[in-house]
């Protein structure tokens, strides 16, 4: 348990110099990779593709999460559906309806990680595909998606909203959100409580896929509240920036046995070497 408590240590840290104002984690320009993957027309050895033009930070931030909605053939769009791919693997080996994505710490790219599987998982033809932000201090992908939410899922769980109202098309695809809205004073309590434990069911019957996007593992109890209601859990992890013991704290408190798979998030490669060619 020390290492445990060591990485919770840490993570609590963490948590107070980006509360009192501390510079947020560096995020490239390109969008972030997935499995390995590089960013979409950029050279071997670097770090980020120039922009053309400048653009504003929040069109920035929602173009980095959501590249396989704005560029579905580019090589980090094929690296979520390889991920895609390895999940429907295990799935035939048992039942995996609702996965948990997550990372030990915050700043790693849970969020752009679910975002993407979510995306490519409603792809495919007949599939019903519904991505739950369940991050309910920091929430970011209802902005990512440019939806104004009506109600989300707090209003859902306090019973303010129907679910009906609180799910959202992702326009010209087949992917549906449940979004964040209202900011509850007690976001743990509300995704540990048995009104959660009953909605991830229903959820469950009525779509063949449901992704849950929750805060980091370490320093909250929420990520391990929800791995506890769902089929699988995908780990991210940032290259060259997660520290090993954070991670095997992280899975530790997760259960292994959930793990469907880690998504190595940052990686250097050379992108050519992956291109299809005639």
């Amino acid at each position: 348990m020390g290492k445990v408590y060591d990485a919770l240590r840490r993570a609590e840290e963490e948590r107070g110099r980006q509360a009192t104002g501390a510079a947020a984690p560096t995020v490239p320009t390109a969008p972030p990779e997935a499995e390995g993957a590089g960013r979409p027309g950029r050279r071997k050895g670097r770090r980020g593709a120039a922009l053309t033009a400048p653009v504003p930070d929040e069109a920035l931030d929602a173009n980095r999460r959501r590249i396989a909605l704005l560029d579905p053939e580019s090589f980090v769009t094929e690296q979520f559906r390889t991920l895609r791919a390895r999940i429907e693997a295990l799935a035939a080996q048992r039942p995996i309806r609702t996965i948990l994505v997550t990372s030990a710490l915050a700043g790693e790219g849970k969020s752009t990680a679910a975002l993407n599987l979510a995306l490519v998982t409603a792809m495919e033809l007949d599939r019903k595909v519904l991505l739950v932000e369940c991050d309910l201090r920091r929430p970011e992908i209802h902005t990512s998606l440019g939806i104004a939410p009506r109600a989300g899922l707090a209003e859902v769980l306090l019973g303010e909203a129907p679910l009906e109202e609180a799910v959202h098309p992702v326009e010209g695809t087949r992917l549906h959100v449940l979004p964040v809205r209202k900011l509850p004073p007690n976001p743990s309590e509300l995704l540990s409580s048995e009104r959660m434990r009953k909605l991830a069911e229903e959820l469950a019957h009525s779509y063949d896929t449901v992704i849950f996007d929750t805060p980091a593992t370490l320093g909250l109890p929420d990520a391990k509240a929800l791995s506890e209601l769902m089929d699988g859990v995908v780990m991210v992890v940032r290259a060259d920036s997660t520290p090993r013991e954070d991670l095997e704290a992280a899975l530790d408190i997760l259960d292994r046995r959930r793990i469907l798979g880690l998504v190595f998030n940052g990686a250097e490669v050379d992108v050519e070497r992956y291109e299809y060619r005639d």
